[in-house]
């Protein structure tokens, strides 16, 4: 398994490509914006693009994803259902998450979705939206913005709610072993020193 990061604009959001080397297939984590720089970054990996995965719907994690569709027509695009208000007539909501469309796959909890050799497994872990997921593949954890080094995603925009994402981080915290944290912005970090300097996750394991 390789991993690797780019942080696009406008929000400074960590998109991923997870790539199995045994296979020679790959995915895009979270393409937030600047679609032909991770195209190019896909390009110079070597492997195939087999699909999107999106840890939640909001506009700076899924802004890339039509120029991707562009360059892979039918790619699969994995989202919660949760985190799709395709009928709704709120502006607000409408900016926040944007409808996306082609081949969207639902995923919930405990769905598993293979990339060659790798196994990814979904954790539904909302709070910071309700379709939030966090992917699991190894020892390491996408986050998206439920944990971040230090903190955790903000809770009081449309879909959000504070009780919600101190339950997602108590899961995460109580998981057993060690992973790599990564979050949707801002550093990597592990889950061991989060559990042992997050005052966000100290707080979920302490209730």
């Amino acid at each position: 398994m390789k991993l690797e990061t780019l942080q696009v604009m406008p929000l400074g959001t960590n998109c991923y490509l997870l790539c199995d080397e045994e296979s020679g297939k790959c995915a895009v984590v979270d393409p937030g914006a600047e679609p032909e720089r991770i195209l190019r970054k896909v390009a110079e990996s070597g492997c195939a693009l087999q699909c999107i995965f999106l840890t939640h719907g909001h506009y700076d994690h899924t802004g890339g994803v039509a120029g991707i569709q562009e360059a892979y027509p039918g790619i699969p695009v994995y989202l919660s259902s949760k985190d799709r208000y395709e009928d709704t007539a709120d502006p607000r909501i409408k900016m926040l998450y944007p409808a996306l469309s082609g081949n969207l796959v639902d995923w919930k909890e405990g769905d598993q979705v293979m990339l060659g050799s790798l196994t990814v497994t979904v954790l539904e872990t909302p709070g910071h939206s309700k379709g939030s997921v966090t992917l699991q593949c190894g020892d390491i954890l996408l986050c998206g913005d439920t944990l971040f080094a230090g903190s955790c995603g903000r809770s009081d925009l449309a879909g959000g709610d504070t009780c919600e994402l101190l339950s997602s981080l108590r899961r995460l915290g109580r998981l057993e072993g060690n992973y790599a944290v990564l979050p949707g912005h801002m550093d990597p970090s592990d889950l061991d020193r989060e559990r042992e300097t997050n005052p966000y996750l100290r707080q979920a394991l302490r209730d």
